[in-house]
């Protein structure tokens, strides 16, 4: 199991204050790394270390916007001075907005893309060459279910996670001779506090649509945790993964492997 240790590695986990990025931060931490995280504000900050807190985790934060590639910059070299340089990234910031595409403005199309692909390869290009040095590296994408599939309202998500899939292959390619692995995972449909009410029985006892929905098309026949993806991000943070690259796993109950149920066949 030393295969596992991440003792004296450095993490940064970007958006790591709340959700799947804290869950990802918090099986980094338990496994030995030293935790790095960023937000967009000292309040998010500050909830975010009130957050490791409360789990027994020593965490740095830090405000950083991850389409600012000087305010990357300076990012990352505090990171160095506070913790040495990093041995560890994970790409998790990102946004989504549902609109149907005739009515999204081209303007909110390029703030998904900006945040969710432009700020990975912006992130990454700032702690690679660092990586190079010490010839060793671990970068993790958050990529998608929507890095295979399309979806009715989230043109904008689809297209960046599709281009973060391709990015992650690149950096592969580009930078495996340094022993550098660069892999994404994929979540499935994550049960969060935000999908809380999808999630709700009916009045008649039914699920709620959207919930039979996920029901039908996952076999597992359940949403995700945010724990589900605790191991996948410490077997691609470890040297448990040296010969892995350039990969997404999918962490979605098999729901990419799958056609669905019959209506008839889902559960009450």
């Amino acid at each position: 199991m030393s295969t596992f240790d991440l003792k004296g590695q450095v993490a940064l986990i970007t958006g790591g204050a709340h959700g799947i990025g804290f869950s990802m931060a918090e099986a980094l931490g338990k496994a030995g790394a030293e935790i790095a995280f960023n937000a967009t504000s000292e309040k998010s900050v500050a909830r975010g270390l009130e957050n490791f807190n409360k789990i027994g985790l020593a965490a740095h934060g830090y405000v950083a916007d991850v389409t600012d590639e000087a305010a990357v910059e300076q990012l990352v070299a505090q990171i160095e001075k506070d913790l040495g340089s990093l041995d560890i990234l994970v790409n998790n910031a990102g946004i989504i907005q549902r609109t149907q595409m005739l009515e999204m403005a081209a303007a909110d199309f390029k703030k998904v893309v900006d945040v969710d692909l432009t700020g990975p390869f912006i992130v990454a290009k700032a702690v690679i060459p660092a990586m190079i040095e010490k010839n060793h590296g671990k970068i993790i994408n958050i990529c998608s279910m929507m890095s295979e599939l399309g979806r009715e309202t989230v043109a904008g998500y689809a297209a960046a996670k599709g281009g973060l899939k391709m990015l992650t292959k690149n950096i592969c390619a580009e930078f495996g001779e340094f022993n550098i692995q660069c892999n994404g995972i994929g979540p499935g449909y994550i049960a969060t506090s935000q999908t809380a009410p999808l999630r709700e029985r009916q009045a008649d006892g039914s699920r709620h649509p959207f919930d039979a929905f996920i029901y039908s098309k996952t076999p597992q026949g359940r949403w995700g945790e945010a724990e589900d993806l605790q191991g996948p991000a410490v077997f691609l943070a470890s040297s448990a993964s040296d010969f892995v690259n350039g990969q997404i796993l999918y962490v979605d109950g098999g729901m990419l492997a799958y056609i669905g149920r019959q209506k008839n066949d889902l559960i009450k």
